[in-house]
């Protein structure tokens, strides 16, 4: 389905509006392979930022970036993973060459004063070798801090991770570098989801990852489903009595515009509930 650029643009704002400090905006990935994506420079150029948000975008190498500081991009994200046969899958090159591809774009990044966040995928499973080892994914983690990604995310791609291996998965991790640089993405396909998040933000983790509507997937990741829902992290954390400055009425107006333009439904558990009482009081 090809997405308008003008809906790409409400969503971003949207999400700002409601709240939201920092949105990953779009990926500077080859037109050719993903031509739903084919706008970015546009989607870039046209969305209109808000003072102290950041809006990062997504590069595969060295010629994205060259694309994406060409759109004014002030901070980008970088990918790799932990299980060499994703690696392979989703970049098309070996763990080790994906490393030296990112290093190339860290410097380069860094040369033009461009904030660089890190993401490492299947930190806990794998699609194709199955479970991944916490030292496997704390050590690429540590590489890309040590190359200079400010923050670096860990992300459960299939959703597979449990409270218990995602907690393994962070001891890992804190032994390598500091927790202040560390995220949380989990993906829902299991119903697991919040509850890693849980173990996250009592494993010392403050920052995580999310999609309204529990938008997304992985096209190399059979069967995974969406990151998890924005509104059902804000609806746990309202309920834990932790600030995160975003307001779940806004968000759930960007939820169900963008469901409704994607013609898809909402995968927000909590969304769907409170749209639903929604609808029963304005009746």
């Amino acid at each position: 389905m090809q997405v308008s650029t003008a809906t790409k643009i409400e969503l971003v704002e949207g999400l700002v509006a409601a709240g939201l400090q920092q949105v990953e905006v779009t990926s500077f990935v080859s037109p050719k392979w993903v031509p739903q994506l084919a706008d970015a420079a546009e989607l870039c150029s046209s969305i209109s930022r808000k003072k102290g948000v950041k809006y990062p975008v997504l590069v595969p190498n060295m010629k994205g970036f060259q694309r994406a500081h060409a759109a004014a991009a002030t901070e980008i994200a970088v990918f790799t993973a932990a299980s060499e046969q994703f690696c392979k899958k989703n970049t098309n090159c070996s763990i080790q060459d994906s490393l030296k591809r990112i290093e190339e774009v860290i410097a380069a990044a860094k040369d033009s004063q461009v904030a660089v966040r890190g993401y490492v995928s299947c930190v806990v499973g794998c699609p194709y070798q199955g479970d991944v080892e916490p030292a496997a994914a704390a050590k690429i983690a540590g590489k890309l801090y040590e190359m200079g990604c400010y923050e670096v995310s860990m992300g459960d791609t299939t959703g597979v991770g449990t409270p218990a291996s995602v907690a393994e998965m962070f001891k890992a991790c804190k032994d390598v570098l500091p927790v202040e640089a560390l995220a949380a993405h989990m993906h829902d396909t299991y119903g697991q989801a919040v509850a890693n998040i849980l173990t996250s933000l009592a494993m010392g983790i403050k920052v995580v990852d999310t999609a309204v509507a529990g938008l997304g997937g992985c096209p190399y990741a059979k069967g995974a489903t969406g990151n998890v829902a924005t509104e059902d992290v804000v609806y746990m954390l309202n309920g834990l009595g932790i600030k995160h400055g975003v307001d779940m009425d806004k968000l759930l107006d960007v939820s169900e515009r963008i469901s409704v333009a994607l013609g898809r439904p909402n995968s927000s558990r909590a969304a769907k509930a409170l749209l639903a009482a929604r609808t029963g009081i304005e009746q």
